[in-house]
């Protein structure tokens, strides 16, 4: 008789002791390959044209326009800083209060619960696909070191968190819309989160969790940001606009560029980028109007 044969059968007691085993086992070897948290270092990544593609605010507004919440020469007229924005890649102060102000005054009173919920389906439906492979990869290298990231935006402060939720990050900083008993009111607490501002909300985020910034990183694509950057001690420059391009060589700093076909003409790609964004917006009134 040969010894598998032979071996008797392992009883209730003896196969749950071993599948015990087995699992320590397992979780010892799991915990082996962690890496361990770094408690003192951070990164903070901006969204708009360093995240993702464009203006995460516009995205969000024509989602919203398709649910109705405001009219096509509204669209029409974000359209066009949005189309301005992708190509030339330059953040105006005055032109990024103009629009983040007025599409927050959109949600006027609606809910944060409604606002939280629709912003779940725009981010599948106009955002996810305009996340940055590159630099999602960045922020992916740093939680691999046991690292926490946030999201540093100008946006809403409920659709940066959904959309840090997704990307696995460990949580948002942004703009807080005032609302009351759950209703927004149309106006902002304070100021938008953006430039200086930005700044000052990451050293109060550094203080309460303990972060040391001059191990910390930053990375945006702005010039804007430089208030943001110069804070840590690791900044990057992704997707840079000019400005931020020549000080980031000057400084050594690393610089890293996802876009494509940077060198095309710009008359071109701006006269195509409006005309699209245009006939999107005729196109939604169109239908908005056949189905009423």
């Amino acid at each position: 008789m040969t010894p598998e044969k032979s071996r008797k059968p392992l009883n209730l007691q003896q196969r749950s002791a071993l599948a015990g085993e087995a699992a320590a086992a397992a979780a010892e070897v799991e915990t082996a390959l962690s890496t361990p948290a770094d408690p003192s270092a951070g990164a903070f990544f901006d969204l708009d044209n360093t995240m993702m593609q464009g203006a995460s605010i516009f995205h969000l507004a024509r989602g919203l326009h398709r649910r109705k919440f405001f009219t096509t020469r509204e669209i029409a007229s974000a359209a066009w800083k949005q189309a301005y924005f992708r190509v030339v890649g330059v953040e105006d102060p005055d032109h990024v209060a103009k629009t983040r102000t007025s599409a927050l005054s959109f949600i006027s009173g609606h809910t944060v619960a409604e606002l939280e919920d629709l912003g779940e389906e725009i981010f599948d439906e106009a955002m996810a696909h305009r996340i940055w492979p590159g630099t999602r990869a960045l922020a992916q290298l740093h939680l691999d070191e046991g690292q926490r990231v946030w999201l540093v935006t100008a946006a809403p402060i409920e659709i940066a968190s959904i959309i840090a939720r997704r990307l696995g990050l460990t949580g948002a900083l942004g703009t807080v819309a005032e609302h009351v008993d759950g209703v927004y009111t149309g106006n902002l607490v304070g100021e938008m989160l953006h430039g200086p501002a930005k700044g000052e909300a990451i050293k109060a985020l550094a203080a309460r969790e303990g972060l040391d910034l001059a191990a910390c990183s930053a990375y945006s694509d702005s010039f804007n940001d430089l208030t943001m950057l110069s804070l840590v001690g690791d900044p990057c420059a992704v997707n840079p606009d000019a400005k931020l391009r020549a000080y980031a060589r000057q400084q050594g700093w690393r610089i890293r560029d996802y876009r494509t076909g940077r060198k095309a003409a710009r008359a071109g790609l701006v006269v195509a980028a409006v005309a699209g964004a245009a006939s999107g917006a005729v196109a939604a009134g169109v239908a908005v109007r056949r189905r009423r």
